[in-house]
C-alpha cells in the first residue's frame, strides 16, 4: 500500500526527525511549531503508524552504556525458510533491525539489551529453534550519525 503524505504530514515527519521534546506534552509543543492542535498531531501520527509510514516513535538508548550488550548477527538461512526464520527472529524484543542480504549470510539483525543475559538467551533460542548457526559480531565501538530526510 502506498501512502501519500500531504504537506502537513511531511512537515510533521520533518519535525520529528529533529527529536521529540522532553516535556510532559511533547505533541502539544510540536503542534505549536506547526500550527496544529495537539490532538491533530496525535491523530496524524496514529494514522502514519497504522499505514506503516513510520513503525515506531521511541528513544534509541545505548545498551552498552547501560552495561548491556549489542551486536550485529548474521545467519545463512535456506531461501525457503527465510520468511519463517526472519519472523521468529523479529519476535524478540531485543532485535531492533532485521534485514535480508544477497549473500551467503542472507539474514542480518541487530540485537541489544541492557541485560546481556537477554541477548544470550535470545541467541540461544534462535539457534535452538532454527537449528542454524548465528554469527555474532559484537559492537567494539559505537559511532553516532545523524540522518535527516527532507520531506516538506
Amino acid at each position: 500500500m502506498t501512502l501519500k503524505l500531504d504537506p502537513t504530514d511531511a512537515a510533521l515527519l520533518d519535525e520529528l526527525q529533529t527529536g521529540l521534546p522532553l516535556e510532559s506534552r511533547p505533541y502539544l509543543s510540536i503542534g505549536k511549531k506547526l500550527g496544529l492542535p495537539e490532538n491533530e498531531v496525535v491523530s496524524r501520527l496514529r494514522r502514519l503508524l497504522e499505514a506503516g509510514a513510520i513503525n515506531r516513535i521511541g528513544p534509541v538508548l545505548s545498551a552498552t552504556a547501560m552495561g548491556g550488550k549489542r551486536m550485529l548477527a548474521a545467519m545463512s538461512v535456506p531461501p525457503d525458510r527465510l520468511e519463517e526464520v526472519a519472523s521468529y527472529v523479529n519476535g524478540f524484543p531485543a532485535v531492533s533491525h532485521n534485514y535480508e542480504r544477497e549473500h551467503h549470510y542472507n539474514l542480518w539483525f541487530v540485537i541489544s539489551s541492557a541485560d546481556p543475559a537477554e541477548v544470550d538467551a535470545a541467541l540461544y533460542a534462535i539457534r535452538k529453534r532454527t537449528r542454524l548457526p548465528v554469527m555474532e559480531l559484537p559492537a567494539l565501538e559505537e559511532y553516532f550519525l545523524g540522518v535527516r530526510f527532507e520531506l516538506a
